[in-house]
């Protein structure tokens, strides 16, 4: 029999775990709940959940300071809850590692659909076209079975979720100007609002990832009101 995706709620407010947790064993997850760093620390040393809902606030270690953290150790797709509705909140988050964001108060038919996309884009990941396992790029190695990205030294480069699939997007559509809408659709499945930076927060961390200048990027490039292109011959390998 299959198992369950498992997902870890960690969250302070009781009453909001308790109604994920019920909503989303309902819908065939396994949850686990945590009220703080702590507890949220002990789940996963228990055991590896499949994706990791966090809140912002929270007492002790901030969702901000426990996501860091995680995005260190691991690649496990991170949705960050806020109750705040500044941007700079959501920006920070995505800028900490978080692969998706959901604005207090959501219903929680709106978190599940994210678990749902997240799942769906984390894990099934071929490439487009052709059966490579790996593509090279200006000197870089993105392994599409292995999920890593080798630097031309040899540096594995740790990417999140949300990373590796904009990375994947963009080797899958080389010398292409996306704009942000196309970008938001094939990493996220959804359109973006037009105040949505989190594509550019994304790109701007896949440069550092990528040893990419922001001032005169070579391999992700801005095209001034159009949107971004991978800039670089693109080899497939088996």
């Amino acid at each position: 029999m299959e198992r369950p995706d498992h997902v870890l709620v960690v969250d302070d407010d009781a009453e909001i775990r308790k109604l994920l947790g019920e909503y989303l064993e309902l819908n065939g997850y396994r949850v686990s709940l945590a009220t703080d760093g702590r507890e949220m620390r002990r789940a996963l040393d228990r055991s590896k959940p499949d994706v990791v809902v966090l809140d912002l606030m929270l007492p002790g270690d901030s969702g901000l300071t426990l996501c860091r953290d995680l995005r260190a150790s691991s690649n496990l797709p991170v949705i960050m809850l806020t109750a705040r509705a500044e941007e700079v909140d959501r920006i920070v988050g995505l800028e900490m590692g978080a692969d998706d964001y959901l604005a207090k108060p959501f219903s929680p038919r709106e978190l599940l659909a994210r678990i749902k996309s997240i799942l769906r884009r984390t894990r099934g990941l071929p490439p487009a076209r052709g059966d490579a396992h790996q593509v090279r790029f200006a000197g870089w190695t993105l392994d599409l079975a292995a999920r890593q990205l080798v630097a031309p030294d040899g540096v594995v480069v740790a990417l999140s979720g949300a990373e590796f699939k904009l990375l994947a997007v963009f080797v899958e559509h080389p010398n292409r100007v996306l704009d942000r809408n196309q970008l938001m659709d094939l990493t996220v499945g959804r359109d973006g609002t037009p105040f949505d930076r989190s594509i550019d927060v994304q790109v701007s961390r896949l440069r550092v990832r990528l040893r990419d200048d922001a001032r005169e990027p070579r391999i992700i490039k801005t095209v001034r009101s159009e949107g971004y292109v991978l800039a670089a011959t693109v080899e497939r390998m088996a």
